[in-house]
Formats: C-alpha cells, structure tokens, sequence
C-alpha cells in the first residue's frame, strides 16, 4: 500500500506541473525566437521580452522540479501559483479583444484565463495544506518540505 500511497502522491503533482515541465519549457527551448516574439505582445521590447522568457523557463524548470522531488515545495509552489497568476494576466487578457459575448478570441482566452488561475489554485494547496490549520506551517517554515513521499508506518496488534 506504501507504494500506491508514492505513486498517487507522484501523479498527482506530476499532473499539476506536467503543463510546464516538459511541455511548456521544451516549447520554450526549441521554440525560442517564437517565445520572444510572444513575450513581445506584453511588453514590446525584445531585451525584456527575452528576459522574460528565460525567467519563464528557469521558473517552469526549477520550480517542477521542487515540487516533483518535494525539496522546498511549498516555496516552489507558491512561486509557480504567482507565475500562473501573472501569465494569466499578461497573456489571457480576454478583455482586450471586445468581442467576449462574440464568441471570438475573447471567449477563448476567458476560459485559458480561468484554466491559469485554477492551476494556481491547485498549486496553492501545496503551498498552504488543504485546511485551515495547515496555513501557519508555511508561514513557520517557508522552505519547508511537505515530505509528499514519506508514509506512515503501521505497527499491527
């Protein structure tokens, strides 16, 4: 059962970061001209748009791999739900087309905007536990692990 109990726990945050690690990053590395100028339509100047996408990348790898390796994974967590937060925001901007009751571009980027910030929530369970009791553990403790892979030890009558 210990090791069903690793697997489940290594699924499930395989599936929160798989989006970013390999995906997003691969995209990013074999792609880079076409991130850039994506990174462009944000900020409009390649030096910070490249800045971005290899602070993007350094994010989506350094902080999957915390979180998948449980090593400071509340902290990583926490830093890949405000990266959520703010490509929603840079990225999704389903306002700006004005065509959202349309049915257009505006309605797509709703739901990839909502998808974004679902994610953070998501990431944000890591970060803080799943109750309120759970909340100060974080804030004792910020690069704190959450030990995913440890399990309980049973002793039997």
């Amino acid at each position: 059962m210990a090791s069903l109990s690793v697997a489940i726990a290594f699924g499930t945050r395989l599936l929160l970061v798989l989006l970013f690690l390999p995906f997003s990053a691969l995209d990013k590395i074999l792609n880079f001209r076409g991130a850039v100028g994506q990174a462009r339509e944000a900020v409009h100047a390649t030096a910070p748009a490249t800045a971005l996408i290899l602070t993007g990348l350094c994010v989506e790898i350094g902080m999957s791999l915390c979180i998948l390796t449980g090593t400071a994974d509340r902290a990583a967590a926490f830093v890949m739900a405000g990266y959520c937060g703010v490509t929603a925001l840079l990225w999704k901007q389903f306002w700006v087309p004005g065509d959202f009751r349309a049915g257009g571009k505006g309605r797509a980027l709703f739901w990839d905007f909502l998808k974004n910030f679902a994610l953070a929530g998501g990431f944000l369970l890591i970060t803080f536990g799943t109750g309120a009791g759970t909340v100060e553990t974080f804030f004792a403790d910020p690069l704190g692990s959450t030990n995913p892979y440890a399990t309980a030890e049973r002793t039997r009558p």
